[in-house]
């Protein structure tokens, strides 16, 4: 069978038309609690899960301890957690307090950073809302958003399917949990 060179085309603009499509997230450079410049960018090759948090937000609260124990979890694979804290500068002081409390330490697997920005969270396409989440592919796309308090299986769903090479039915590009 031989196909015309438009259907080719149109063939060729089909298989490719997911890539096209795909948002690449913005590259943040913020630094570590050690204060350490750490970028998003750097993480490539990894799927990554970037949650915006504040220490005076009280969903965020609940959130952050079920993330961590989502980053054990994935532990031994390509999964990292990365959570922005969006605190002013003046207020950084109370967030090592509030992890210690929350019972949560940063590992290899779940980084936190400082420095976050109400813009940062915008630009991100998560409003004005905290918490938000977005979970990226190891090529730094965005594949789901996450506006309010995430649930771990909103988290699970996105991951699951991206570490199995995108099998199933794909997951939701935004949920909204507010």
């Amino acid at each position: 069978m031989r196909l015309r060179p438009s259907l080719l085309a149109l063939l060729a603009l089909t298989l490719c038309l997911p890539s096209a499509l795909a948002e690449r997230a913005p590259n943040l450079a913020l630094k570590d609690l050690s204060g350490s410049k750490q970028k998003l960018s750097d993480l490539r090759g990894h799927i990554v899960i970037v949650n915006f948090w504040a220490t005076w937000c009280g969903p965020c609260q609940e959130e952050l301890p079920r993330l961590d124990a989502l980053s054990r979890h994935y532990a031994a694979q390509n999964v990292r957690f990365v959570a922005v804290s969006i605190d002013e500068p003046k207020d950084q002081a109370k967030i090592r307090p509030d992890l210690d409390r929350l019972h949560v330490a940063p590992t290899p697997n779940f980084s936190v950073w400082t420095g976050g920005t109400s813009y940062a969270l915008a630009s991100f396409g998560l409003g004005g809302v905290v918490p938000g989440t977005v979970i990226l592919d190891s090529d730094g796309n965005i594949v789901t958003r996450i506006q309010g308090e995430a649930r771990d299986t909103d988290v699970q769903t996105t991951v699951n399917w991206l570490l199995s090479n995108r099998s199933g039915p794909p997951p939701p590009a935004t949920i909204k949990r507010y």
